[in-house]
């Protein structure tokens, strides 16, 4: 099936559950930046955590920006969400070599790295942007996500992710769950969501067998009183596009954009969240500085 997200609240409301499936996402952004497995499964997850906290977003035009550097290889992750359940992101080492914990066993944790930070930006149309940033725990991101909603955010939160690629390099499954106590959450409601998620299969296996099913048949399967609340089809995409690298280009001072019609063959923009290029010849770069005189 798609990609999917579901939210729900279980234990009579005192506790509030996100599941992604992400798998189409990932894949998407292994093809358009040629990512290595380690790279592809770190990206990954930041992304499936990344939708799950766009959809916690209140308005269209809100959005947010996770900025992940552990000073691993891998070097820095980038990914944006937005609250109409779109998301985008790079590493700055795609093709980071490989690290395994043991065998299939891809070592997230080595190339990212846990000496440095995550921060959390979020653009809620407000006077000033609301910012939150923690200090890695281990560069698995499951683990780091869970500790910024706890410290952060003041909830407490478990979180789970996963990511599994192929042999040929290929995104077999992925996806994310987000568990958090509400205010009213009992000691015996956290006893509860412990045993569960104890006895819970990993992140991408579940993904793997729920994959002809919707995600609310795995929420009431974990939580027999679960509510639902949404389901909402979620994807990567990116909102560049020629006119807004236009105008990125018409920010340059006049005299950088005459020396870049000096090269014969134009010049060529590439979007560093999707990959995207542009391509600006000598006539276009007239049209740009023509804008710029006028």
């Amino acid at each position: 099936m798609k990609d999917q997200l579901v939210k729900a609240f279980v234990l009579d409301g005192r506790v509030r559950i996100y599941i992604d499936r992400t798998t189409d996402m990932v894949q998407e952004a292994r093809d358009r930046f040629d990512l290595h497995p380690t790279a592809c499964a770190a990206l990954g997850r930041v992304l499936s955590i990344a939708s799950i906290m766009g959809s916690m977003l209140k308005s269209d035009q809100e959005m947010l920006t996770i900025s992940i550097n552990g000073h691993g290889p891998i070097g820095s992750i980038i990914v944006d969400a937005y609250a109409n359940d779109n998301v985008r992101g790079f590493v700055s080492n795609p093709h980071v070599e490989d690290v395994y914990k043991g065998p299939g066993k891809l070592d997230v944790g080595a190339v990212v790295g846990k000496d440095g930070t995550m921060t959390v930006t979020k653009d809620l149309h407000m006077a000033e942007n609301w910012t939150g940033t923690i200090e890695l725990q281990s560069g698995e991101i499951g683990e780091d996500f869970a500790y910024y909603f706890t410290m952060s955010e003041q909830t407490p939160s478990a979180v789970s992710v996963g990511v599994k690629i192929g042999t040929d390099g290929n995104v077999e499954s992925a996806g994310a769950m987000l568990l958090q106590m509400m205010p009213d959450a009992t000691d015996e409601d956290i006893r509860i969501c412990e045993h569960v998620l104890s006895g819970l299969k990993p992140m991408s296996t579940l993904m793997q067998e729920y994959d002809d099913s919707s995600l609310d048949q795995l929420v009431k399967d974990m939580f027999d009183d679960a509510r639902i609340l949404e389901t909402r089809d979620i994807q990567f995409h990116c909102g560049c596009d020629r006119e807004k690298t236009e105008k990125v280009l018409m920010t340059l001072p006049k005299k950088d954009i005459e020396e870049l019609m000096g090269q014969d063959e134009g010049i060529n923009i590439t979007c560093n969240f999707c990959n995207n290029e542009y391509h600006f010849d000598k006539d276009d770069l007239q049209k740009i500085l023509d804008k710029m005189n006028a």
